[in-house]
């Protein structure tokens, strides 16, 4: 081969390698981060490569930052997360539920995020928010866990006809904290669920008090909160898995 054709060889070799490495260059992931959009903070943990499926969790009364390490490592099991306080959803008028619709729809946009439909976990007062409104949510919602769910505001056959999606109902049998999420209530709520056919499972632990799954309160109980936490993730599998139309 003649110099000419040498050099010419040699620029058509390094146009294909470096095309071969623009096409085959992955982008890194999103990192964690936070935005406010309609008035409502959210909090955002993309899982570690790829895409998730999304899951949104809300949170207590208290806020957002005792469930912070949950969300962390939900999105280490592939998830894309988001963390909202549980006070913006359930409201005392409709503009919780339109919240929760906008938050769902904003995270299908998501570079990290399979834009399906969403799981929801929640804790406390954001349980209630997820029985309220989540658990009527069959276009946008997948399926629903309520951890200790506070549940004082509502009617048991009233909300358990609202049940649309999947719901795990995990209680404690010793749950006294101020009568918000009593076990009485919640199995007036799974006998109201039975009646009507709709999804409900309700898994109440002999020895939970409210609160047993946060390692910074004196009720944690270690082995509910791991009980508790496999079967959110079996549950996870089984009804929200990556892209599912809605049914």
């Amino acid at each position: 081969m003649s110099p000419l054709g040498l050099l010419r060889f040699g620029v058509v070799l390094g146009f294909l390698v470096s095309a071969l490495g623009c096409a085959t260059e992955v982008a890194a992931p999103e990192a964690p981060s936070h935005e406010t959009h309609d008035g409502v903070t959210r909090f955002l943990y993309p899982p570690s490569t790829g895409k998730g499926p999304i899951v949104v969790i809300l949170s207590g009364y208290s806020g957002t930052s005792m469930y912070e390490e949950y969300a962390i490592r939900l999105a280490a099991e592939g998830y894309y997360v988001v963390l909202l306080d549980g006070k913006d959803i359930l409201t005392s008028d409709s503009r919780g539920e339109e919240n929760l619709k906008s938050v769902i729809a904003r995270a299908q946009q998501a570079r990290s995020a399979v834009a399906g439909r969403a799981a929801v976990i929640g804790f406390s007062f954001g349980g209630g928010a997820a029985l309220m409104y989540a658990a009527n949510m069959p276009e946008a919602v997948s399926n629903v866990v309520a951890y200790f769910p506070y549940t004082a505001f509502a009617d048991a056959g009233a909300l358990a006809a609202r049940f649309r999606v999947p719901v795990l109902f995990l209680a404690g049998e010793r749950d006294y904290y101020n009568n918000c999420c009593t076990i009485e209530m919640a199995h007036a709520i799974y006998l109201a669920a039975k009646d009507r056919l709709a999804p409900l499972t309700l898994i109440a632990y002999p020895d939970a008090g409210h609160g047993f799954s946060l390692p910074m309160l004196d009720a944690y109980r270690p082995a509910d909160t791991e009980d508790a936490w496999k079967r959110t993730l079996a549950t996870l599998r089984q009804h929200h898995r990556p892209g599912a139309p809605p049914k």
